[in-house]
């Protein structure tokens, strides 16, 4: 079991430190975002992976606002009442990735729990316009839970995506703590149902140093592949401000690669487990 620290501030380890971006294509991309303001959740996020997934033409953009209609404890999104739907959206989306010229596109959105569709037909038609302007663009789906409603979840079945991703976040015992408004159960059942419904690629993301042990990390790991989930990435926590949760524990590198190790044993087809990692950290290999 790891040893959990209680309410004691915690300095960040040398492995947690980010190297900054470099490399041509991050610079050209750079400079496209700040020239056409585009808003990707890359640079909006601070990702500590940018510049490594812009050098290999992956990038990340986020729908329906920046409003969310939860408050989750670990998320750094503003939370309160969305603006309304901005239905040129999916074509400023798609535009971006062609001036971006992104060979895979993931899309994620705020949870939109005002909407009787919970914001699916957006995300329909996004996926939509981003096959009609890049053909060739490959594409991954970050989505929210929609509630669990089956209406909801078809509509991003019909749009067939190559990848589509919703995180169960931490384990089972902390979820009412972390995600406030989302039930472990209720996200094993979507991730369940997508794969069911036909999805080729399903994949799920766990953040660890919020007070877990490493048998609940092992069993949300099992349960997601009895879940059918093909790929998990697992990271480590940060705490975004200080009315967040707080980190509880930074995880060695060592017990990263020993949740991998399990995690190709149980038969993932990928895992990504390391302090750095993000949910779209290495996304265009998830596609194979």
């Amino acid at each position: 079991m790891e040893t959990v620290v209680e309410n004691v501030p915690i300095g960040k380890p040398k492995w947690l430190k980010v190297k900054l971006p470099i490399g041509q294509k991050y610079t050209e991309l750079r400079g496209l975002v700040d020239k056409y303001s585009l808003n990707t959740i890359c640079t909006s996020g601070s990702c500590p992976n940018m510049g490594e997934c812009w050098g290999e033409g992956t990038a990340t953009f986020m729908i329906l606002g920046n409003v969310c209609t939860r408050s989750c404890g670990f998320c750094g999104v503003k939370t309160g009442r969305p603006e309304t739907v901005d239905w040129d959206e999916p074509e400023k989306v798609a535009r971006s990735i062609k001036i971006m010229n992104i060979k895979h596109a993931v899309i994620t959105s705020v949870d939109r729990d005002d909407l009787k569709d919970g914001g699916s037909i957006i995300w329909i038609e996004t996926v939509k316009a981003i096959r009609r302007m890049n053909p060739n663009t490959t594409l991954e789906t970050l989505i929210p839970d929609f509630q669990g409603m089956e209406r909801n979840l078809d509509r991003i079945v019909e749009a067939n995506p190559e990848v589509v991703s919703h995180n169960v976040e931490t384990v089972r015992r902390l979820t009412r703590e972390v995600r406030i408004q989302a039930k472990y159960d209720r996200s094993l059942e979507v991730l369940r149902y997508l794969k069911e419904k036909g999805i080729n690629r399903t994949k799920s993301g766990i953040m660890l140093g919020l007070g877990e042990t490493e048998e609940e990390v092992f069993q949300t790991m099992t349960d997601l592949r009895n879940a059918n989930v093909d790929v998990v990435t697992i990271g480590q926590y940060l705490q975004p401000s200080k009315k967040h949760l707080p980190v509880k524990e930074f995880i060695t590198p060592d017990q990263f690669a020993k949740y991998e190790k399990f995690g190709l044993e149980l038969g993932f087809r990928h895992v990504e487990s390391g302090p750095l990692v993000r949910s779209s950290y290495k996304a265009q290999k998830h596609i194979l």
